[in-house]
Order: C-alpha cells, then sequence, then structure tokens
C-alpha cells in the first residue's frame, strides 16, 4: 500500500502486495447479495435504506445515502455502476517528480478527480475538516484488516467512524467474482440500474474473461506464474490465496509460485542477492504508483537474470482491483493473454 515512510511501506505492502485472508470468510458468507438486493431495491425508491456490510453490521438511513465519500478504488467501482460520490481517501492523483505534471492515480479508474473533494491522497493523510465539509451521510471503503476501513488513519479512526455511518466491503478474504457482486449489490441499493444495457455488457464480459482465463489455464498447466512487487531493498513474491484477485485467478486454475510466506502469512521478502529462489515463466507485477516498476528495475543484475524477464514475459497486476465488472474483465482478459501467449522458460 502506498506511502512514501518505507518501514510503514513494508508492513503494510503484505496486506495488499500479497493479500491477507484475515479470517472473514464466514462473515462474508453470511452478508451474501440476495437479502441486500432486494433492501437495496426499496431504498432506491425514496423510503429508509439499509445495507449489511461485510464485517456483518447492517447500516441503516432514513433515506438513500446521497452525499458519499469513499475509498478512491471503491468510488471507481461504484462509478462504474452508476453511483457517483462526493469525495475520495486514499491514492487519487500522482505526481511525476521531473515534470510535476499531475495525473490521476491507477486506482482512481474512470473516476473525474478534478470534480472530486480528496480527503486525503497517501496513507495516514484524512482531513477530517474537508470531511465534514461534505456534510458526509456514508463512507465506504475496502476491507483488508479484520472490521477496519481501508486508508481511514488509526489516530483519527474513532472520530471519523463516529462522524457518519460506515461500510467496509471485503477485499482480502475473498474472491474477486463474490468481491465484485458485494459492490454491485452496495450500488444497487444506493439506486444503480444493475440491469442497464451498460451494465449488463460489461457482466457479460467478465464472464466471457473469466471463461477465457480458465480455458488459457487448462489448455497450458505447463506455465507457472509468479506475484512480485518491488522496493529499492527488497522483492516481494506473493502467496495466491491471499488476495481476492488471485484467489480467483487460482480458482480458475492458474499456477501459481507458492512462496515459504512470513510470520505475516501474505508474502515472502528476498533480497535482490536471492530474487532467483523461484522460477517462473511468467511474472505478473505490483502496478501501484508505490512499488517500483518493471522499467526501473533494469539496472538490477538478478532481475534481468530471470526467466520470464529475459523471455520479455513480465506484464502488470492490478494489485488493488477496482471491483467492477467493467475493470475486472479487463484484468482478466490481461492474464489469459499472457498466459495464451507465454514460452515454458522456467
Amino acid at each position: 500500500m502506498p506511502s512514501k515512510d518505507r518501514a510503514t511501506h513494508l508492513t503494510r505492502r503484505g496486506l495488499l502486495a500479497a493479500g491477507g485472508a484475515l479470517g472473514l470468510g464466514a462473515a462474508l458468507a453470511g452478508c451474501g447479495g440476495g437479502a441486500q438486493d432486494d433492501k437495496g431495491s426499496a431504498g432506491a425508491a425514496n423510503g429508509p435504506w439499509t445495507f449489511t456490510d461485510d464485517r456483518g453490521k447492517t447500516v441503516e438511513a432514513k433515506s438513500v445515502p446521497k452525499n458519499i465519500v469513499a475509498f478512491v478504488g471503491t468510488a471507481a467501482a461504484l462509478h462504474d455502476y452508476g453511483v457517483e460520490v462526493k469525495g475520495v481517501f486514499g491514492p487519487t492523483t500522482v505526481e511525476d517528480p521531473k515534470t510535476k505534471q499531475v495525473t490521476p492515480d491507477v486506482q482512481a479508474g474512470d473516476l473525474d478527480v478534478a470534480k472530486l473533494t480528496v480527503i486525503g491522497n497517501r496513507y495516514d493523510e484524512f482531513d477530517i475538516e474537508k470531511y465534514l465539509g461534505l456534510e458526509p451521510e456514508l463512507l465506504v471503503s475496502a476491507m483488508w484488516l479484520p472490521g477496519k476501513l481501508w486508508y481511514v488513519p488509526e489516530a483519527s479512526y474513532d472520530k471519523v467512524v463516529g462522524l457518519a455511518p460506515t461500510v467496509a466491503l471485503e477485499a482480502s478474504a475473498t474472491t474477486m467474482a463474490k468481491a465484485v457482486q458485494r459492490h454491485a449489490d452496495l450500488a444497487k441499493s444506493l439506486g444503480a440500474d444493475l440491469a442497464s444495457t451498460r451494465v449488463a455488457d460489461a457482466r457479460a464480459r467478465f464472464e466471457k474473461a473469466s471463461a477465457r482465463l480458465r480455458a488459457a489455464a487448462k489448455s497450458r498447466p505447463e506455465i507457472t506464474v509468479m506475484i512480485g512487487s518491488a522496493s529499492a531493498e527488497l522483492f516481494y513474491v506473493s502467496l495466491a490465496a491471499k488476495s481476492a484477485d488471485t484467489a480467483y485467478f487460482e480458482e480458475l486454475g492458474v499456477r501459481f509460485v507458492k512462496p515459504k510466506v512470513d510470520e505475516q502469512g501474505f508474502f515472502e521478502s528476498l533480497s535482490w542477492e536471492n530474487v532467483d529462489t523461484y522460477q517462473a515463466d511468467v511474472i505478473i507485477m505490483d502496478n501501484r504508483s508505490s512499488a517500483v516498476q518493471p522499467a526501473d528495475l533494469k539496472t538490477k543484475p538478478t532481475w534481468n537474470r530471470l526467466p520470464a524477464v529475459k523471455a520479455g514475459q513480465v506484464h502488470p497486476r492490478v494489485t488493488e482491483p477496482i471491483f467492477s465488472y467493467d475493470k475486472c474483465a479487463t484484468v482478466l482478459d490481461d492474464l489469459a493473454q499472457a498466459i495464451e501467449n507465454a514460452k515454458k522458460v522456467a
């Protein structure tokens, strides 16, 4: 997870670079889409609103919330379903250190960030005064730690959650397909038309892309994929089962390198001298602005010696997916294509 503080960044990276199944499976199973769909339909019609989130917490309001503030990736998913927010927090914009040009962060998706109030752009950054100025009726965020709202700072956590109702949607102890459905459930409760052509077409593409990845994995069982993330000091190899996206890929049959994870259980940290501990035919690398990108690793001799690197079989990984049918369909298609075209090199 993005941070300029490297020591803190490494602690949190384990929750995102590898994900982290942290015991919320039961809570998630108890929060299926059916009941929320019914309640959401009622809420969308000016009456009382209610939604049960992935903490198992039922959130209620006298009417459907309109002034919504959300973690940027969650806001991007709601946008794809037709629900707009007033404010965002989390990695929203990135500044080029050379040109000073500011552009939307990869996690902002199709959001028009210039029209949004940014409450905070980094971890531990959350402007409470700006938040209050939006008169928030609902705060929505991802959940990477049990019961916790992603990117809401610990120091002001209790104060923030006391200012407006909150909803948490699981991002770790689940699969991509389930996470996409839960974001759709919330969007529907907030008035989104999931039967619209835009959403229906995106869902069809998601299902087609899932089938394509399953077929690619089945036809190329010899291809091994490694999940990587880089910092200046270390290379991280993640365990597929610990993150919603890669857990789903594995469910579809993709074969992943299985690292000897550390005590957190998410990933293995390797020095650059030991980056060749694992061999893979394809490497998918953390695409977030917080991670060192492959183009900047060319000075690392051990990186250049990896079979997948020499073969040009390194691809971006959307480590924090935008859980909409539209965005996840693209993620699935990209990995399917990478596997279909991969040469056996490891």
